[in-house]
């Protein structure tokens, strides 16, 4: 029997539309389908609790339908080249395919590989599946990279080609004899307490088929809605396919070739589709963002903010912020969403953060860094990105004057206040009038909805005027520095 081939599932853990699993059957060599647990290497960051969980469920459901194609995933833990290396060795496998990464990481990952194995018979094979297009084919006329979202979406959108997907492989040929393979039970994924999970559960299932079920669901019945519906938390609108995306479980392509297949049946459905289709492009922006400045991850994109006066001394604001009790409705139900679902709704996100970084002049490090941990769909370049553009401090960054202010969103986009209610039960009763903004209700209504601030729901954490004040006075601080 021919030498096998090493596939490296990392990044990519689904069989469809991949194109490293894809190249390697249909050579007729034996495949060994690896997973390399890698929390050692040089630039690799650790999973956030979250997405441990997300990783634990959807190596079980890898596992599963390799096996139903006669094939096993062998799991090690360690530094990714030294466990490729040896294991290479240890089944003399004559190539390692893997589908490529474009974190500062991944990248460090492969070059490593690549230089290990160059004197060897081993054929190293990259292939594309993260993306829609590989970063360093969309450039400006310039033949720069582009820094502002927009001219980037309409140069990448007509580069997309409209290839059908690749199909799950049939049956892949397995090795005379399988390696070793580490238990997944070992790889320390599992939640402590175990209980701290159990409600993301009851809100998610990972694996490659529940993605594939939720684009066909999202397809039928809410992409209608999409454009109008997106910015409303309280409403079922958004595709949740982020998490399957940030695991591989799905490719963009495959979203991206479905989207336009729905969009041929259904032209009347043109621009809700195409709203949903400009969403990828911004996950694919921040990635191509990432890749091209690297440097991001921990320095501001505009260097002027390196000056930037954050807020110093004890974090029980920080606290406040990521317990959901900083008194202001909107954000304490997009903190408990997280918590409660490792997930949490788009335009949320954004006024939470906005909070964070601008009334409470926080450093967005600390924002970034509690998402990590807590999101289900923590995306490296993704996450980094959007914290960034709200902090004022990243590429087409919103303008640092640009605060949003809770309660008016919250009574925008949460009018009759579900969306609280769902996540603060303790203002369930509160008329919408004033669900946005407790402290402004007579005391009658307050009475009269259990509601006693300071003790069963916490006062203002800041005066938003005066936090308003202040960021606009940090804001000047840099500009005269600039200057």
């Amino acid at each position: 029997m021919s030498s096998p081939l090493l596939v490296l599932f990392n990044g990519a853990l689904r069989l469809s539309d991949n194109a490293a699993l894809t190249s390697a059957v249909v050579t007729g060599q034996p495949v060994i389908p690896l997973f390399v647990h890698d929390e050692v290497s040089d630039g690799v960051r650790s999973l956030g609790a979250a997405s441990k969980w997300w990783l634990l469920q959807s190596l079980r459901s890898l596992t599963t339908a390799l096996g139903d194609h006669g094939s096993r995933l062998v799991i090690r833990q360690g530094n990714t080249v030294d466990v490729v290396e040896h294991l290479a060795a240890e089944t003399e496998a004559g190539g390692v395919y893997l589908c490529r990464g474009y974190t500062p990481g991944a990248r460090g990952i492969e070059a490593a590989l690549h230089d290990r194995l160059a004197d060897t018979d081993i054929d190293v094979r990259r292939f594309g599946g993260h993306l829609l297009l590989e970063p360093e084919t969309v450039r400006t006329k310039t033949g720069s990279p582009y820094g502002v979202f927009s001219p980037f979406w309409r140069t990448a959108s007509d580069m997309i080609d409209t290839a059908e997907p690749l199909t799950v492989p049939g049956a892949i040929a397995a090795p005379n004899a399988w390696p070793d393979s580490d238990p997944v039970e070992e790889l320390g994924l599992e939640p402590k307490p175990a209980c701290w999970a159990e409600p993301i559960a009851a809100s998610w299932t990972p694996g490659e088929a529940a993605a594939m079920d939720r684009l066909e669901e999202f397809l039928e019945t809410r992409v209608q809605d999409y454009k109008t519906g997106r910015d409303f938390p309280a409403l079922e609108t958004t595709s949740g396919l982020s998490p399957h995306l940030a695991f591989g479980e799905i490719s963009p392509r495959t979203i991206w070739w479905h989207t336009k297949q729905y969009i041929g049946r259904n032209p009347a459905q043109s621009k809700n589709a195409h709203h949903f289709l400009r969403e990828l492009g911004w996950r694919e922006f921040s990635c191509h963002l990432l890749f091209n400045q690297p440097h991001m991850q921990t320095e501001p994109m505009r260097e002027q903010f390196k000056q930037f006066p954050w807020a110093a001394g004890a974090g029980d604001k920080l606290t406040a912020w990521q317990k959901g009790q900083t008194g202001f409705p909107i954000v304490d139900a997009g903190m408990r969403q997280l918590w409660q679902t490792g997930w949490m709704h788009n335009r949320v996100r954004m006024i939470v953060a906005s909070f964070l970084v601008k009334d409470l002049l926080w450093h967005w490090h600390d924002g970034e860094a509690w998402f990590w941990d807590t999101l289900v769909d923590a995306d490296f370049g993704n996450n980094i990105a959007s914290w960034q553009w709200v902090a004022g401090c990243g590429a087409d960054a919103a303008p640092y004057f640009r605060i949003f202010n809770p309660i008016t969103q919250g009574e925008k986009f949460d009018p009759d206040g579900d969306y609280v209610r769902t996540f603060v039960p303790e203002l369930a009763d509160m008329p919408a009038k004033y669900i946005h903004n407790p402290s402004e209700a007579p005391a009658g209504v307050l009475e009269m909805a259990g509601v006693t601030l300071g003790k069963t729901y916490p006062e203002p954490l800041v005066d938003r005027k005066v936090a308003r004040e202040k960021a606009l006075a940090a804001l000047a601080s840099i500009k005269k520095q600039d200057a």
